[in-house]
């Protein structure tokens, strides 16, 4: 009988919460619109992983990790992880990348702070039991830093001027969170291939789903 239960519950479909901002979201610079479900890197992951695992799209435009932005409502993304786990509960890994837009100018924050909001945030998650099929199951993933082209692009006024220097201090930082809450860490900036596209170079190109998404089907099911 415990044999049985325990081939069943290896046979369960894994359940793959991806909670970002718009690029997990899917937006595309270059139209100013959306990636399709085939393009986007969250759905190209679905495909290659196949039926043994769900993929959970949780990206929503703008999203920091615990700021309340003063310009636009509903971004703060400690207030969004309880509702969005237990939403899609049993979850057997939460993947958080977020950070990019707390590099904004008005919320004065440099990669230090971003990472204690990233902290506090991952501590949440994995406080949230109930919604976890096992055990607390968390992958930190710091986002590509943003390229310096972006200070020609229509993004300059939103991001301010600090942002490119603020970005690349987020992987540090955040390897050295997940080292202290015992989680999974990634840097997506260091996976080859993960490029911006040069209409604001804070957003994946469509080449940078596909290397996202080729690189994490081999990766995630080593933790999950």
């Amino acid at each position: 009988m415990h044999n049985r239960i325990r081939r069943d519950k290896r046979m369960e479909q894994k359940n793959i919460l991806c909670f970002g901002d718009s690029n997990t979201h899917g937006y595309n610079s270059r139209t100013g619109g959306r990636f399709g479900v085939k393009e986007r890197w969250t759905r190209l992951l679905q495909k290659k992983l196949g039926d043994d695992y769900y993929i959970i799209e949780e990206g929503l435009s703008g999203r920091t990790t615990s700021f309340e932005d003063p310009v636009f409502e509903g971004l703060n993304g400690l207030s969004a992880i309880y509702p969005c786990m237990m939403s899609h509960e049993p979850l057997d890994l939460v993947m958080i990348m977020l950070g990019t837009n707390d590099t904004k100018d008005r919320f004065c924050a440099n990669g230090f702070i971003i990472a204690k909001g990233m902290e506090r945030l991952a501590q949440k998650a994995l406080d949230v039991h109930a919604a976890w099929r096992d055990k607390p199951n968390l992958l930190l993933v710091a986002p590509p830093p943003i390229g310096e082209g972006y200070a020609s692009t229509c993004v300059a006024g939103e991001m301010g001027e600090k942002c490119v220097e603020r970005s690349r201090h987020l992987a540090e930082e955040y390897r050295a969170v997940a080292e202290r809450l015992g989680c999974h860490f990634l840097d997506a900036g260091s996976i080859p291939g993960v490029e911006m596209y040069p209409y604001d170079w804070m957003h994946l190109s469509l080449d940078g789903h596909k290397a996202f998404a080729e690189y994490l089907a081999g990766y995630l099911p080593e933790i999950v």
